[in-house]
């Protein structure tokens, strides 16, 4: 398969496994705490890539350690707790929708910390997203009087994260194969994950004998191999034979997986919402549109 066939057939899979994955984010926390069920799904994550991926770790050079480092920290240990946070307040489709906006970040992280140059277009397109964002946040809120819509600014810093971490690994991390890099990246949050494990509480007596505790554990094991270990290695891969901006473009496909997700559960989702969800991908559109002129 050539890298062009490649490239999209990993964006289309990771659509689906991580457009899944605000669902099994918002099942997890029938269970488990925001706290918890982020650390659980870090330690689980850690403990599979490491299995598999420990030899790659060995060839990691010393003067990269510290961009894995940071990749681990800024891609999966910090969003991880925010979109668990997030989604206490505020439903897994919006969360999908919101994730859209790691591409239009993805242009100003570069520019702005590794001097990539942006097109005319790109400026055009993030005012665009950041409006229908902004338009999208508004309308929930009115439908959903009953949630904190404050908290969707978790989902943006997260995708702010991500941003830079896209960046960090094609910029720094070039020469390192993607599953050195998702090794790495949990060998790094590895003793955090454990320490915030240890005090979450995650295994007392009152959660352990909750009515959704297995049930939730089984999410977030779903969550942690497949939306997380899997799909870590198919993104770096994605990365490495792609440009940063067309990886995060799987953001143009999410939304569509975690808004069907949350239609089936029950979610409201109306048509307001559905029109500033496409002009946030309109904006995606213009970034990803190349252009000559800058």
């Amino acid at each position: 398969m050539s890298d062009v066939n490649r490239r999209w057939f990993y964006l289309v899979v990771l659509s689906i496994i991580w457009g899944t994955s605000y669902i099994l984010i918002k099942k997890g926390l029938q269970g488990f705490s925001p706290i918890q069920l982020g650390s659980v799904r870090m330690v689980i994550t850690a403990a599979f890539l490491l299995l598999f991926g420990y030899r790659s770790v060995r060839k990691i050079k010393k003067n990269e350690w510290k961009w894995v480092a940071l990749s681990g920290f800024v891609g999966s240990f910090f969003p991880a707790f925010l979109f668990a946070f997030a989604e206490t307040e505020i439903d897994s489709s919006i969360a999908s929708v919101l994730n859209s906006l790691v591409p239009l970040f993805t242009i100003f992280v570069g520019y702005i910390v590794f001097k990539i140059p942006f097109y005319k277009n790109q400026v055009v397109g993030v005012i665009i997203g950041l409006v229908g964002a902004a338009m999208l946040v508004g309308i929930g809120a009115d439908i959903n009087p009953g949630q904190n819509y404050w908290y969707a600014g978790l989902v943006i810093l997260a995708t702010l994260f991500y941003a830079l971490n896209a960046n960090i690994i094609k910029s720094k991390l070039s020469g390192v194969s993607p599953i050195g890099i998702a090794a790495g990246n949990f060998a790094a949050v590895l003793l955090p994950s454990l320490v915030v494990l240890a005090f979450s509480g995650a295994f007392s007596e009152e959660v352990t004998g909750g009515e959704y505790y297995y049930s939730s554990l089984v999410y977030v094991v779903i969550l942690s191999v497949v939306g997380t270990c899997f799909a870590k290695v198919m993104f770096n891969k994605l990365v490495h034979i792609s440009s940063p901006v067309f990886s995060v473009s799987v953001t143009y496909l999410i939304p569509i997986v975690g808004v069907i997700w949350g239609l089936l559960d029950g979610e409201r989702f109306s048509l307001w919402q559905l029109a500033a969800a496409a002009i946030i991908l309109f904006g995606v559109y213009l970034v990803n549109r190349r252009k000559v002129n800058r």
